[in-house]
């Protein structure tokens, strides 16, 4: 197979554009694709086609054709091979995270009951390509095999791990129920934040934690060193049964929630507040114990019930203190979570109400599939503490 690197069009492919306007968009798509992702290889390996260089690290191996629906219609691209293997093109990536922007686009709109004859409307406008109704569905069917088998990859050493739930409206057997939507993110050995697992279940509440946990471990999570979490009574069920000998951070800002339905009064609320992240911005450990002794003895005659409450839960939200200064703040709590809340919820309030459980899983996934995609492509989120 040839290949032209060059970036100069043709004289034929120019002439192709005066005569088609815009339908020759298809193939510019090719071409620039291709140019990008020979130019990947050639500095992927050192050197140029047929180059003697020193510099050289490997030797190409032809090319594989792959064929992507993008936004100007389906094209067939002519992707670099390595003889030694190892290399793909992120040119390609990048059109291929676009098709599943475009696949997710397509839950969207059958999560909100979209019919799907509109879908293929809606998608022929976006695509150029005219879209069958049975072609939707079996796109929707191809899209719970991707979702699938992502929530099921394979996981490796994370350090830190944080769990959390939120709750969407789901309707099942002529009812409106509560659905617990899991979600669990860890911070691997790079540093980078990643969404481990997310499952969708109507059922008792600990023995879905208890099947998600196990469901971790059994695809390879291993290495956890803390857990960071709320104190919900079947998460604490679930952790114990299945992480019990892993230290537990309990989320400190959860803990300024739950104290303020001890406070006896409306005026206290503030000073409790304040006193409580005394406690929690402590130096250390031993600082932090000496503040919450003091804490309890201050108000164990003006609000005794605070001050039992805080003695046995409070040290709970201190384990932190065996780590870092500087890695504290972003293990003391689960708001790292809430920007993933915050984007399911945005993309979920749309559908007030889901049709069924696996309609809820389809879009949960689709959409923490997207944001831990961005994770790991972004900044370190999190440096060992060796560094």
């Amino acid at each position: 197979m040839t290949y032209q690197s060059d970036c100069t069009l043709p004289d034929s492919l120019l002439e192709q554009i005066a005569e088609q306007g815009l339908g020759i968009l298809p193939e510019l798509v090719r071409i620039v694709i291709n140019t990008a992702m020979q130019a990947e290889r050639e500095a992927y390996l050192g050197a140029a086609a047929y180059e003697r260089a020193d510099t050289r690290r490997g030797h190409a191996n032809g090319y594989k054709p792959k064929t992507v629906t993008t936004r100007v219609g389906p094209v067939t691209f002519d992707v670099p091979q390595v003889r030694q293997g190892g290399f793909y093109p992120e040119a390609l990536e990048r059109g291929l995270r676009t098709e599943r922007a475009l696949m997710t686009t397509l839950a969207e709109m059958y999560v909100q009951g979209v019919s799907t004859r509109k879908v293929a409307a809606i998608t022929e406008q976006l695509c150029g390509t005219a879209i069958s109704s049975a072609q939707v569905s079996r796109a929707t069917a191809l899209l719970d095999e991707e979702l699938s088998a992502w929530r099921s990859r394979s996981l490796g050493r994370c350090p830190y791990l944080f769990l959390d739930a939120r709750y969407e409206k789901v309707r099942q057997s002529g009812q409106v129920r509560d659905a617990a939507v899991l979600l669990a993110v860890g911070v691997n050995s790079q540093g980078k934040r990643e969404v481990l697992g997310v499952s969708v279940s109507l059922g008792e509440h600990e023995v879905h934690w208890r099947a998600f946990l196990k469901d971790l471990q059994g695809r390879g999570l291993s290495g956890v060193e803390l857990v960071v979490s709320d104190d919900h009574l079947g998460l604490k069920a679930a952790r114990q049964a299945v992480l019990g000998g892993i230290p537990w951070q309990r989320c400190q800002f959860h803990l300024q929630q739950n104290a303020q339905a001890y406070v006896p009064r409306q005026s206290l609320k503030a000073e409790v507040a304040a006193d409580l992240r005394a406690i929690f911005n402590a130096p250390d450990r031993l600082a932090a114990d000496a503040l919450l002794a003091q804490t309890v003895i201050k108000y164990a005659t003006t609000a005794p019930k605070l001050a039992d409450w805080m003695e046995v839960n409070i040290p709970e939200g201190l384990t932190v203190f065996a780590w870092p200064a500087k890695q504290r703040r972003l293990l003391r709590t689960v708001n790292g979570l809430e920007r993933l809340n915050r984007e399911i919820r945005r993309r979920t309030r749309v559908a007030v109400l889901f049709p069924n459980v696996a309609s809820c899983l389809r879009l949960a996934t689709a959409i923490v599939m997207e944001v831990s995609e961005e994770w790991q492509t972004g900044r370190v989120y999190l440096r060992p503490a060796e560094e």
